[in-house]
């Protein structure tokens, strides 16, 4: 491959991701890409901080962010792990606000 046709497939590979990553990001109803991209980052934070701490059990509780907003959803065995949850979720920058949906379950 030549260095003009290396430098026109990375070009239109580029732009294909671009559009790609576009589409998702309106989808989900954010205003950019970097919306997107911040609410993963937030999302995989506050599940990394369930993961980590012993109160919390990450695999019942679900946590999704739109626009800064942290979404919790599961079951909690108790309302200790339910406020546990949303302390954690507050810790991790780039919230905006957490809507704590977590159902107390014995």
């Amino acid at each position: 491959m030549t260095s003009i046709s290396r430098t026109s497939f990375i070009a239109t590979l580029s732009a294909a991701v671009l559009i790609a990553v576009s589409g998702c990001a309106v989808t989900r109803g954010q205003e950019s890409v970097g919306a997107y991209v911040d609410d993963t980052a937030i999302t995989t934070a506050v599940k990394a901080r369930f993961v980590e701490n012993r109160e919390v059990d990450a695999s019942s509780i679900k946590a999704e962010t739109l626009n800064g907003t942290v979404l919790l959803s599961g079951f909690a065995k108790s309302a200790n792990e339910k406020s546990m949850a949303e302390t954690l979720a507050w810790k991790v920058g780039g919230v905006k606000s957490v809507r704590n949906e977590i159902t107390v379950r014995p």
